[in-house]
């Protein structure tokens, strides 16, 4: 059986760095219901594990170095969030070991040069399976 939470854990981490990607350098909130969709908190108020999986993949991006933010909105987003310079440059490095996609994806000039890592991501989000997004999030991590 697959361990879905870990599946969950790259598409959030993917589109948490994509949605930074897409501000830095400006600083930004990153809202938990943008990246894992809605969420009824229970009789008690308290969020759903998925939500709260989401919040961890946030806080754990920042622990690992690759985003700083200022605060959390209560459990529902960080804020003045920006890619710190490792993030942003894992992202933005020629990655040979990817799989190339001959398309350019997005605007500006790194974005016409798809071997870049941000495009791979890209790319996988709009047409890949989940699997494709696990690796590659994962040798992005995890160099």
């Amino acid at each position: 059986m697959a361990d879905i939470h870990v599946e969950d854990f790259y598409k959030d981490a993917a589109l948490i760095l994509l949605q930074l990607y897409r501000s830095f350098p400006r600083r930004t909130a990153v809202f938990v219901e943008d990246i894992a969709g809605p969420d009824t908190p229970d009789e008690f108020g308290l969020h759903s594990r998925r939500h709260m999986a989401c919040l961890g993949t946030m806080t754990w991006l920042a622990e690992e170095g690759l985003l700083r933010y200022e605060s959390l909105i209560s459990q529902d987003a960080i804020d003045q969030a920006v890619l710190t310079g490792e993030g942003f440059t894992r992202l933005s490095t020629l990655r040979p070991d990817l799989p190339v996609d001959v398309q350019p994806v997005g605007d500006g000039a790194l974005a016409r040069e798809p071997a870049i890592a941000i495009n791979h991501i890209r790319r996988i989000l709009k047409s890949g399976t989940s699997t494709e997004l696990s690796e590659t999030v994962h040798r992005i991590l995890f160099p």
